[in-house]
């Protein structure tokens, strides 16, 4: 993406500066926000933008998954002061008592947020979170490197043998069982034993054929021709196609994800004032628009929507329709504990499987 090298640099100078702070791992300083958010997910001249118009500095580090965030703060890790995990991560974070509540009388923006996106399942007096991005997965594949008569609308081709060594899937346990669950037609929220077993066979199945399981890596082997078939998000895509033009998207009829990412202030926050300044800056229309246009995922609020270009603000694969969502979408949903722990259990069984 446009950003990552920056993001990457920055993300390295913040790793030293923590080191230099002897602190146990966590940011820390004065009259700062500490922002811990994904990778290729923000137009960095926001942050500039927020400084200049708070005088608040942004500590700004990244992740690549739900499970490495998560990982870091149930191990310890403090001082962050805004955090952007997606829908299921943040009703386990909630479950286990890891988030602040939020100070909605400094977020006025939040009025701007689509009413269909409040009081999730998630966060259902919403409480706790304030949305960020929103998107749908789907399968992102080169047709010059695919057989012309494929049906890219299935899961099933991310088990095509045609396709050895030039698949993409996630490297993270809950979309990877996940694509599994869909092909085998059973819901992302399942938490029968049976039916996870039956998507850890399928992976097994799959995990000779697959180049290898990646996050963020996915943008310049897709970008780059060095693969036929990726599985990402729409957002993802558009960004892979301004570099890549041929590039194409195909959403699996046997069902896809719809996910949230927002904002959150972990239990502790050190600088909670500067945490709500920052998720309101975010929610406002000047951000939210230079987010929106950076990354290509799809903005909440609908002021930004109404600034987009109709050609944008009208694909229904970034703003689907609730006839398309009821038909075609499935959030995930915070597991029980035990089903969460089967997850790891079946993630380091398929690692360490044949393949």
């Amino acid at each position: 993406m446009k950003k990552k090298l920056f993001v990457l640099l920055l993300s390295a100078a913040f790793l030293l500066s923590l080191a230099a702070c002897g602190d146990g791992g966590g940011p820390s300083g004065g009259n700062v926000v500490n922002v811990y958010n994904w990778g290729e997910y923000i137009d960095m001249s926001v942050l500039d933008d927020f400084e200049e118009a708070t005088g608040i500095h942004v500590n700004y580090q990244t992740y690549d998954s739900n499970e490495a965030l998560y990982g870091k703060l149930a191990g310890g890790a403090t001082g962050y002061d805004v955090i952007i995990p997606s829908d299921y991560m943040i009703g386990q974070m909630i479950d286990e008592n890891m988030l602040e509540p939020l100070d909605f009388d400094a977020i006025p923006n939040f009025s701007d947020v689509d009413p269909a996106l409040l009081n999730p399942e998630y966060d259902p007096e919403n409480r706790y979170s304030v949305p960020y991005m929103f998107g749908i997965l789907g399968i992102i594949y080169n047709p010059e490197l695919v057989d012309e008569q494929e049906d890219m609308e299935t899961w099933d081709v991310l088990w095509s043998e045609k396709y050895a060594h030039d698949i993409l899937v996630f490297d993270n346990s809950r979309d990877t069982v996940g694509i599994a669950l869909k092909k085998l037609g059973y819901s992302y929220n399942t938490t029968d034993p049976g039916q996870l077993e039956e998507a850890l066979h399928l992976l097994q199945q799959q995990k000779p054929l697959l180049q290898g399981y990646f996050m963020d890596k996915i943008f310049e082997k897709m970008e780059g021709d060095n693969c036929a078939i990726g599985v990402y998000y729409y957002g993802d895509y558009l960004t892979m196609a301004e570099n890549n033009p041929v590039l194409e998207f195909a959403i699996p009829r046997e069902g896809t994800n719809r996910y949230v990412d927002a904002m959150c202030v972990p239990k502790g926050c050190e600088h909670k004032e500067n945490a709500m300044a920052f998720i309101n800056f975010m929610c406002s229309t000047e951000a939210g628009l230079k987010n929106c246009e950076e990354t290509w995922y799809s903005s909440p609020l609908l002021t930004v929507r109404d600034e987009l270009d109709e050609e944008v603000s009208q694909d229904p694969n970034a703003y689907p329709d609730t006839e398309f969502m009821e038909a075609n979408c499935e959030t995930y949903a915070c597991l029980p504990p035990a089903t969460r722990l089967l997850y790891n259990d079946l993630w380091v069984r398929l690692i360490n499987s044949p393949g």
